[in-house]
C-alpha cells in the first residue's frame, strides 16, 4: 500500500468523501478486508482517522458506499455499450479499464472472499452482483442479443477481469473479449 501523507497529500475542499472512498479501496485492494479501519483510511487519504468516522459513521457505511462508488465506477468506464452501439465494440476497452485501476476490481473481490468467510457481508456481493448483472442485460438488448446470454456474459467478464488483476495479462483479456464478441455474434445470428 502506498501511504499518502502530508499537507500536499490533503484532499481539497469537497473532494474529501471521493478522496475516503477512494483510499478505503486501496486499503482493502492491498491488505484486504481485514485491513479497513478508520486510521488506515485516514493515513491513506492524509487526514485525520476523525474525518473518516465523520464521513461515514460507521465502516460498514464506508464498506457499503465504497462498494457502491466502485461499481458506478466500473460500470460508467466499462463500455458495455460502446458509444458506436456497435457489438463489435462491446468492452473494447475492458483490458485498458483494469490496468488503469486494479485497486477498483480488486476491493471487489476481496469483498466477495471475505463473505465466504462472514456471511453478514454476503448483501454487499449480491448487491454488487445484481448491479452487474443488471448492466450486462442492459448491454445486450442494446445489441440484439438474447437475455437468457446475460448470465454466461457476466460470468464470462467476471472471469477476465479476475484472471487479469490477479495475473495481470491485458492481452488474455482482449483475446477473451474478441472471442466472446464472435460468440455472442455467432448467437444473435441464429436466434
Amino acid at each position: 500500500m502506498t501511504a499518502v501523507t502530508g499537507e500536499d497529500a490533503r484532499p481539497g475542499y469537497g473532494e474529501g468523501r471521493e478522496a475516503l472512498l477512494a483510499a478505503a479501496v486501496r486499503v482493502v485492494a492491498h491488505g484486504g478486508l481485514r485491513k479497513l479501519t478508520y486510521r488506515s483510511v485516514a493515513a491513506e487519504a492524509g487526514v485525520t482517522h476523525g474525518l473518516v468516522a465523520h464521513h461515514f459513521g460507521s465502516l460498514d457505511t464506508l464498506l457499503e458506499q465504497a462498494l457502491q462508488w466502485c461499481v458506478e465506477r466500473s460500470i460508467e468506464t466499462s463500455s458495455l455499450v460502446p458509444a458506436s452501439g456497435r457489438l463489435e465494440d462491446f468492452v473494447a476497452t475492458l483490458a485498458d479499464f483494469i490496468a488503469a485501476d486494479p485497486d477498483l476490481q480488486a476491493f471487489q473481490y476481496e469483498l466477495k472472499l471475505e463473505a465466504n468467510r462472514r456471511p453478514e457481508l454476503r448483501h454487499h456481493v449480491e448487491t454488487l452482483y445484481d448491479a452487474y448483472r443488471d448492466a450486462v442485460r442492459a448491454a445486450l438488448a442494446c445489441f440484439e442479443v438474447p437475455q437468457e446470454m446475460a448470465e454466461t456474459v457476466f460470468a464470462a467478464l467476471d472471469g477476465l477481469v479476475f484472471h487479469q488483476v490477479t495475473a495481470g495479462t491485458p492481452a488474455r483479456t482482449e483475446e477473451g473479449v474478441v472471442m466472446l464478441r464472435r460468440l455472442l455474434a455467432a448467437y444473435r445470428a441464429q436466434t
